[in-house]
């Protein structure tokens, strides 16, 4: 599939990588539980008088966790994905989370993988490779 929109910089020689995925949720501590069973390792910032989050870096960018509050717009309908060692070692740490399989770990054209739903709602795709 082609570009839909020429933005003049097919010159570039530098291709654009995602850097940073921020979500929002009700629950900072069980999210960060959530995706620590997936493998992510987080510490704890905050930015001047900014709200305390969570960080976990990984190849080349940052997956945050932020609070939600009433004053901010959700990420609900935010849809993440994974690369993981092993889907199925995953889906096993997440005893905390019993209804988190959305869709249960299977073979597919992009290998193996399943869906998750973390504590906020948040579709998760896990990966195998």
């Amino acid at each position: 599939m082609g570009s839909l929109v020429d933005s003049g910089m097919s010159h570039n020689l530098n291709p654009i990588t995602l850097n940073l995925v921020v979500l929002k949720s009700l629950n900072p501590v069980r999210a960060v539980k959530f995706y620590t069973c997936l493998g992510l390792n987080f510490t704890s910032h905050r930015h001047g008088k900014g709200p305390e989050h969570w960080a976990a870096e990984m190849s080349g960018g940052v997956f945050e966790i932020y609070p939600q509050t009433p004053e901010t717009p959700s990420t609900l309908g935010t849809r993440v994905g994974f690369r993981v060692p092993s889907v199925d070692s995953v889906i096993g740490r997440l005893i905390e989370f019993p209804d988190s399989v959305v869709s249960p770990t299977k073979d597919s054209e992009w290998g193996r993988r399943a869906v998750l739903v973390d504590p906020d709602g948040h579709k998760v795709e896990l990966l195998e490779g």
